[in-house]
């Protein structure tokens, strides 16, 4: 079913990397979203305010909430696929995770809304009527918001929408609410206790705890949240794999939105290679990128002396003293400034955001170890912060 009003409705449907398409589905989502959800609530308002439930009423005002998240996504992916201009020159796409922050607020504060509702029944409870009307509503609107949950799941799934899938997670929550509705509502007929209020408070409990997360999914990618581990390691395998590449660094990931990667790294190659050659491989790892993982990669050429055996020698040392300290340490852009007196060791060490010694710790207990080599070493350390630090 969701395939065949995939095919139906979203010319060019397998093409899923033109932002167009993209557009598509992000828009025919939200249509179905707002149809199936005011449907919902038109059946789910009426049995409520007939059999005076509150539970049911709740469950109704958030599928209301749920079809205004769908035009929210609607109008938000519209948006999103603008192009570039002088004020935004790296797009719009970012539009899409606002929509979605404004859905999950919008999400919360529904609940938070009927959670006071409910527990002002609880306190003051009226007589709720039982139905198979009520009972029959409830049924269909839980295999509706399964099927629904499937297609967003699905369709999130097919273009990488944080927002879409978000909505799916919303859409399955609901399941959950209106089966708990439902229940409540057959426990009362049994027993004669009013439980009403009491599934109200769960639905608003429901809605509140799933809103919340929605806030957290979506606010992320637009506070800058570190890629995956799998994308940077796929970022350094690639590099890795180019002749003359001999490290790699301080690599940066900025989204710009679905579609619109921008990235910096810092690559070292041999000091003694022609300088034209570096810069050529340089160029080709950059237009690689582009083409083939639509990722604007822009690289910093380090040169790095391999040729001189001194050198080399305290690198060797250096790198195995920082080892003894934590193998969780990396290393990189190492060279030494030679004087009549003493050796300047420049070089530039990297550990992970939460690494158990703080910047000046780290730094003080590498320069006791270096001052204690022969030769009168006097280091000068830069501490990096990067995704993955120990790659070197």
């Amino acid at each position: 079913m969701t395939r065949l009003l995939i095919r139906l409705f979203v010319r060019d449907y397998q093409n899923i990397d033109d932002l167009q398409v993209r557009e598509r589905y992000g828009k025919f989502s939200g249509l179905i979203g707002i149809v199936t959800n005011l449907f919902l609530f038109a059946g789910k308002i009426t049995v409520g305010m007939l059999f005076h439930s509150i539970s049911v009423t709740a469950d109704a005002v958030n599928n209301l909430t749920d079809s205004a998240s769908s035009i929210v996504t609607l109008v938000g992916f519209k948006m999103a696929a603008k192009p570039a201009d002088s004020d935004h020159p790296y797009g719009h796409a970012r539009i899409e995770y606002i929509s979605g922050l404004m859905v999950s607020l919008v999400v919360f504060v529904t609940g938070f809304q009927f959670a006071q509702t409910s527990i002002n029944k609880m306190i003051h409870p009226e007589k709720s009527e039982f139905s198979l009307i009520v009972v029959a509503v409830l049924v269909c609107s839980i295999l509706l918001k399964a099927w629904q949950g499937a297609f967003y799941r699905r369709v999130g799934k097919t273009i990488s929408s944080s927002t879409i899938s978000a909505t799916a997670a919303d859409s399955m929550n609901d399941v959950l609410a209106t089966s708990a509705v439902l229940v409540g509502a057959v426990i009362t007929r049994l027993t004669g206790f009013n439980l009403d209020g009491y599934m109200g408070l769960v639905v608003a409990v429901m809605i509140m705890f799933t809103g919340f997360q929605l806030v957290r999914e979506t606010g992320n990618p637009l506070l800058g949240e570190a890629p995956a581990r799998e994308f940077v390691d796929d970022i350094y395998r690639t590099i890795s794999a180019y002749d003359g590449i001999l490290g790699i660094h301080d690599l940066n990931v900025h989204s710009y939105g679905p579609g619109r990667c921008f990235a910096t790294v810092h690559c070292e190659v041999p000091a003694e290679r022609d300088i034209l050659l570096s810069h050529d491989i340089i160029d080709n790892i950059e237009r690689d990128f582009l083409e083939k993982k639509g990722i604007h990669l822009v690289i910093h050429m380090d040169p790095v002396t391999t040729d001189d055996p001194r050198t080399n020698e305290l690198k060797r040392q250096i790198t195995q003293l920082i080892a003894e300290i934590s193998p969780e340490i990396g290393m990189h852009d190492f060279r030494v400034v030679w004087g009549p007196t003493h050796a300047n060791l420049v070089f530039d060490i990297c550990v992970s955001f939460g690494f158990h010694l703080s910047d000046e710790e780290l730094v003080k207990q590498i320069t006791e170890k270096v001052r204690g080599i022969p030769g009168n070493c006097y280091p000068v350390i830069t501490v990096d912060h990067d995704y993955v630090p120990n790659r070197l």
